[in-house]
């Protein structure tokens, strides 16, 4: 029986030492900040006071802001649903690709938007969706429209935004998971008798669903909070939660208390997402 060395034990202690202080200065600390903030209030210069109160969280729980979460929740999820329809065939076409070449060529082509940066993506798009930009163009010389798109600075706008931006995020997870897919029981599948499609909801998908999961919850919980996309794409006029604590700590309303106490909401319920995706990708496992 092999036991491990001492000075093995010790070398992974060391090894892990600065990732824990990585975690702790950059993770655990400012989020104790943010929750420390959201029980104070602030004075009539906008400087934090440090008493007491719920004031904060009774007003993020108002008609208005409990609106504007379900509308970012409502963009997230239309957004997470595109990019796993979307997404699932590409990963297991390039996972389930014979040609390395091939292979390769197709995740350069995933992994190449994360090249540029993301607001000169945005931009790029907005040029793409105006009256006077290419795809317009393109679609009234095929006479397929009559008018000038309209698409900038509305919802769908918006939308394909944020699938842009985080369908990468759904991609690859999913790869990782369909590259370890045992073909021997495709095949047994495929021997007993079933159909493709009773095939691949109840051999393949519970099979790869960790990788869903994992994408549903990479895509999932930075769009809720994504406010760059609305406002560039959505012209700020369907305002997403990401918007509003955005507005509260570097915009106009100057209201840090307020804002922390949105951003720990939206912490816990990105904890939540993970615990439950979490216990589902396991159960899928086991």
């Amino acid at each position: 029986m092999r036991t491990n060395h001492p000075s093995n034990t010790l070398f992974a202690r060391t090894m892990i030492v600065p990732v824990v202080a990585w975690l702790m200065l950059f993770v655990v600390i400012p989020a104790l900040i943010l929750l420390i903030y959201s029980f104070c209030d602030r004075d009539e210069f906008g400087r934090i006071v440090y008493s007491f109160t719920l004031a904060n969280y009774r007003r993020a729980f108002s008609s208005t802001y409990a609106t504007i979460l379900l509308c970012s929740i409502n963009y997230a999820a239309i957004t997470t649903a595109v990019c796993a329809i979307a997404g699932y065939p590409v990963a297991y076409f390039i996972a389930r690709s014979r040609s390395t070449r091939l292979r390769d060529g197709l995740m350069l082509a995933v992994m190449i938007p994360f090249w540029t940066s993301f607001v000169i993506r945005t931009y790029a798009m907005i040029t793409l969706f105006s009256e006077e930009g290419p795809l317009s163009g393109a679609l009234q010389w095929m006479r397929m429209i009559q008018q000038p798109l309209d698409v900038l600075y509305t919802p769908g706008a918006v939308i394909v935004g944020l699938v842009y931006t985080y369908l990468p995020f759904m991609i690859l997870p999913i790869y990782a998971s369909v590259q370890k897919l045992d073909n021997a029981l495709i095949e047994a599948s495929n021997d007993l008798g079933a159909r493709p499609m009773q095939t691949f909801m109840r051999v393949i998908l519970p099979l790869t669903w960790s990788g869903v999961a994992a994408g549903i919850v990479l895509v999932f919980v930075p769009a809720v909070a994504m406010f760059a996309v609305s406002d560039l794409l959505g012209g700020s006029k369907r305002l997403m939660i990401g918007n509003v604590i955005e507005n509260q700590f570097v915009g106009y309303a100057h209201d840090w208390p307020f804002g922390s106490a949105l951003g720990v909401l939206l912490l816990l319920m990105f904890l939540v997402a993970l615990l439950v995706f979490g216990r589902r990708s396991r159960g899928a496992i086991t």
